[in-house]
């Protein structure tokens, strides 16, 4: 049954994805022309129409396979006219869909640095060329060694990415791990967080650089999955009962502003600020795997003492 429900719900996004990425990639084009006033129009149309994208995303997620997602904290001020730096663990693809469906439309759209091969992906690849994700190229240290000349090209791929999102509000999200958690990765790293890999800190440096005075604010998203980290699949097959969110979102501290690349002090102090950042979500996230298992032990005990009763009746 979960696997029909799986296959249901593939096929519904994939509908959605048609219906909403065909206009997006047919108007790009139009980004193309030397018409400042046409771009900003052509550029807030396809955000409007991934926007869209997105509530429909989430209407069908509610009709085939509904998620309780548990917010952890209230009175959150959020607005779509605020250019915001989103920060949050990585578990998994699933994360993305739960940050879009709590996020969206309460801020500017979220835009991810994307690995440059998925600009090749059918579809999606030129929607998000269209949305002005940012495209990174990662040198391995093998390169650098072997055409020094590459040292520094992805900081300036990360600049000129930026450099669009000041003409109007955005979020920028970065998973500051780098890459998904895992037993296997937290034990490699030695890590000293109970349920997060260790913060590396060079991306956003220079991604906040390089947005400059635009960007002040940070949203810092803390997501716990209390079964067991899903994959995509699972999620759309509606195993994902229960999900729990809490979101911080604090003015950008001047320790956070600076020459990542040149500034010995300005780096290792932007490295300890983000390591106590790491320090308060390590202990959010340890909050709320007690608050579900306070939860689930009284849903466990209550259903014990009902069971008890009707056996005495």
């Amino acid at each position: 049954m979960s696997s029909i429900r799986g296959c249901l719900a593939f096929v519904l996004w994939f509908l959605n994805l048609l219906f909403w990425v065909i206009p997006i990639i047919i108007l790009s084009p139009i980004k193309l022309l030397p018409i400042k006033m046409l771009q900003t129009l052509c550029s807030s149309l396809l955000v409007y129409l991934a926007s869209n994208w997105i509530r429909g995303n989430v209407v069908i997620e509610r009709l085939i396979h509904p998620v309780k997602i548990h917010m952890h904290n209230t009175g959150i001020e959020l607005s779509e006219e605020e250019w915001y730096m989103v920060i949050a663990n990585h578990q998994s693809w699933v994360d993305i869909l739960i940050l879009q469906r709590v996020l969206n439309q309460k801020i500017p759209f979220l835009k991810f640095f994307l690995k440059k091969d998925l600009i090749f992906v059918p579809f999606l690849g030129m929607a998000w060329w269209a949305l002005d994700f940012p495209f990174m190229r990662r040198y391995s240290t093998a390169q650098l060694k072997k055409n020094p000349k590459l040292r520094g090209k992805d900081i300036e791929v990360t600049r000129k990415a930026c450099a669009k999102f000041k003409s109007s509000p955005v979020s920028v999200m970065n998973f500051v791990e780098g890459t998904r958690l895992t037993a296997e990765k937290h034990d490699k790293q030695n890590s000293p967080f109970k349920h997060l890999l260790k913060p590396k800190a060079g991306g956003l440096a220079f991604a906040l650089s390089a947005l400059g005075d635009h960007i002040h604010k940070i949203v810092d998203v803390a997501i716990y999955y209390p079964d067991q980290t899903p994959t995509f699949w699972q999620y759309l097959c509606g195993e994902v009962k229960d999900v729990h969110v809490h979101i911080r979102v604090s003015d950008i501290d001047a320790k956070m502003r600076g020459d990542y690349q040149k500034d010995r002090a300005f780096k290792i102090g932007f490295q300890q600020h983000l390591n106590d950042i790491w320090v308060e979500k390590d202990a959010i996230l340890e909050t709320m795997a007690q608050s579900h298992a306070a939860l689930t032990n009284t849903t466990v005990t209550e259903t014990t003492a009902a069971d008890k009763t009707t056996l005495e009746k």
